[in-house]
């Protein structure tokens, strides 16, 4: 048994909520960030990192961010290498209003995720948050479409937000919508 099944539905539905609050309901993300995506290893220590990670999560769900870092910070020691547990601090980092840490933390998680694995496609959607939220559209819609072409909805969704042409379609769908009730 995963460590993911061990969750309820709504657990994953609230953890998706406080980690990724600009997904559409139901889309369902937190799985990515706190799996290790890069190995198919099912060792004992992997097992004992998961769990590690799976309370950093819900640390930061009770807005325990220093707790959360502390414990994020013991699976870097065991595991320097580890993708998500960089892109779970840069989660961290961004609910604390710490984007720069953030950014550095989601660096790292690509580079050691090696271009590929979940962890990887994560942090590229995540790092494309920043940045759009920075107003740095362009650099957005780069890491938005590297995610894509790696399969993430979300990414797509995204890119879709960031097309003019699509915003002014949905705007004007809307309209006739409303004008319809």
């Amino acid at each position: 048994m995963s460590f993911q099944s061990k969750l309820s539905e709504r657990d994953r539905a609230v953890l998706n909520s406080i980690f990724n609050p600009s997904l559409s309901l139901g889309e369902d993300v937190y799985e990515n960030e706190i799996s290790n995506d890069d190995s198919d290893d099912d060792s004992e220590q992997d097992d004992d990192l998961k769990q590690l990670e799976i309370q950093a999560v819900r640390f930061a769900e009770n807005k325990e961010y220093e707790k959360s870092l502390n414990v994020l910070e013991q699976v870097m020691v065991l595991s320097p290498n580890r993708p998500a547990a960089y892109n779970n601090r840069a989660q961290v980092y961004r609910l604390m209003g710490n984007i720069d840490a953030a950014f550095s933390d989601l660096t790292e998680a690509l580079k050691f995720s090696d271009k590929n694995g979940k962890a990887y496609k994560q942090a590229l959607c995540q790092r494309g948050l920043l940045h759009r939220k920075l107003g740095r559209d362009d650099e957005a819609r780069r890491d938005f479409q590297e995610a894509a072409k790696l399969g993430s909805p979300f990414a797509k969704q995204q890119l879709t937000e960031l097309n003019p042409y699509a915003a002014l379609c949905n705007q004007m769908l809307s309209q006739v919508m409303h004008k319809l009730d």
